[in-house]
């Protein structure tokens, strides 16, 4: 738009926390690059690494994860000594290889799903977005999720357990966090459903919301609608899972 100064990484990093419209209009406006929050992500997801590799320790975290898989730890104790060694290792290869690629990952994921989205707002809503402007608002929208990684590193240096430490909740930021204090007492399905009830993903979905009705030029509700809709589905199967394995 003739007049309008385009905004900086920094400044648009910011606005997505204080003014998440002036961040997304400014990427409508063409102004797409997006490295400054694939920056943010990997150096915020490599300290949470450090720290728990430092405060909790990787066997500790795999160790944990057998023990809140009733199904797993059975498996393990039936197994040969020579199993179970071979099982833990791939177990630790696994573990740290996700925690190493985490940032590329994340950044697969969302280019990924930045299709179906583009898909969903453009030919159901009936919106203008282009590609590259859905994957930089999703990348943005996606900086919340920095918050639920710092206070993850606040709560082990706090003096979280190593042996009660869950890697796949490691942040008071849902419901199940505190409703669920100990996973092997909670049902599956239930348990589910309370995680993903997270205040930080929710701000990141509503985030998301905004940023594609903006660049896709559809009212917000339609953006809402979008997003909220992927998110119940996946939501819908990840509980359903978990009920059936349960």
């Amino acid at each position: 738009m003739a007049g309008v100064t385009a905004l900086s990484q920094w400044q648009r990093v910011a606005n997505t926390f204080t003014a998440p419209s002036k961040t997304f209009e400014d990427i409508k406006r063409g102004n797409r690059s997006w490295w400054l929050p694939v920056i943010l992500i990997a150096v915020v997801s490599y300290i949470l690494f450090a720290v728990v590799i430092t405060r909790i320790g990787i066997q500790q975290v795999v160790d944990n994860q057998i023990h809140l898989n009733p199904q797993a730890e059975e498996k393990m104790a039936q197994a040969t000594p020579a199993q179970r060694e071979m099982s833990t290792r791939i177990s630790l290869y696994i573990t740290e290889g996700a925690f190493v690629a985490s940032p590329a990952l994340t950044v697969a994921g969302i280019a990924l799903m930045s299709l179906g989205l583009l898909g969903t707002i453009n030919f159901v809503f009936g919106g203008k977005a282009k590609y590259g402007s859905i994957f930089a608002v999703w990348l943005y929208a996606s900086l919340p999720g920095l918050i639920k990684a710092l206070l993850g590193i606040v709560v082990i240096y706090s003096g979280a357990t190593p042996e009660t430490f869950n890697i796949k909740n490691f942040a008071p930021t849902n419901v199940a966090a505190f409703a669920f204090p100990n996973p092997l007492e909670a049902n599956k399905a239930l348990y589910a459903l309370a995680s993903w009830l997270d205040f930080t993903t929710i701000w990141m979905l509503v985030l998301l919301g905004i940023g594609i009705a903006a660049v896709a030029g559809v009212k917000r509700s339609s953006g809402y609608i979008a997003v909220f809709g992927w998110w119940a589905l996946f939501m819908l199967f990840s509980v359903g899972w978990a009920a059936i394995a349960g």
